[in-house]
């Protein structure tokens, strides 16, 4: 008897992306997160069940055993550098970009920089590897509007087609990070549920390769 495997996931466009995904590996969840209150999701395999969690706190649960496997935005791992963790497959979703961006007219070269961003860790390497001192604000949304009421010369967010940065008169500056989801595992689990979790994994690379 195969023992229950979790899948942390969160919702929106990964959730949407990663369907595919596990369809290919006969998973198919049994109610849709945007319907449903529920947090843990059946699934058409009995001994497989999601569940739905913020996207910045999928590689905590993968990482503690909350889940077993995860999908997760680079951008997001990025801001758990030291997790322990297994990163076995890019599935090539969800891409954008990790940029700067700012307002053209604002950008002095020779001040300290302030930099408004929830994506602290990235943003500290990215300027320490410059050699450039910044102050870093954090905000959790609305990253467009600290440039544009003077809270701070740069942003640091993720950059899908630009409209949102355009509407508010930014423009993108500085290139960071392609950013794409990832299957995450459980180091733990991985040993443990070996034989699921390898079976899952290559079913799942089959279908990104497929796509690809």
């Amino acid at each position: 008897m195969d023992t229950m495997l979790t899948l942390a996931l969160s919702k929106g466009r990964i959730f949407q992306e990663t369907l595919p995904l596990l369809a290919a590996a006969g998973i198919v969840p049994l109610d849709d997160p945007e319907t449903s209150r529920k947090l843990i999701l059946r699934t058409s395999q009995p001994n497989v069940q999601l569940i739905i969690v913020r996207a910045s706190d999928v590689p905590t649960y993968v990482e503690y055993g909350g889940a077993d496997i995860g999908v997760a935005g680079k951008d997001v791992l990025l801001e758990h550098p030291n997790a322990e963790l297994y990163e076995p497959v890019d599935l090539q979703i969800a891409k954008c970009k990790l940029m700067t961006a700012g307002r053209e007219e604002d950008q002095d070269p020779t001040g300290r920089l302030k930099v408004a961003t929830k994506f602290i860790e990235s943003t500290k390497r990215f300027y320490a590897q410059k050699g450039q001192q910044v102050e870093i604000i954090k905000l959790y949304g609305s990253m467009e509007l600290a440039p544009i009421v003077g809270m701070a010369d740069v942003i640091v967010d993720v950059v899908d087609t630009g409209n949102t940065l355009r509407a508010n008169g930014l423009v993108p500056l500085e290139h960071i990070a392609d950013i794409s989801s990832r299957l995450v595992v459980n180091k733990a689990s991985m040993k443990t549920k070996h034989t699921q979790i390898q079976t899952l994994i290559e079913q799942v690379r089959e279908a990104v390769n497929k796509n690809g």
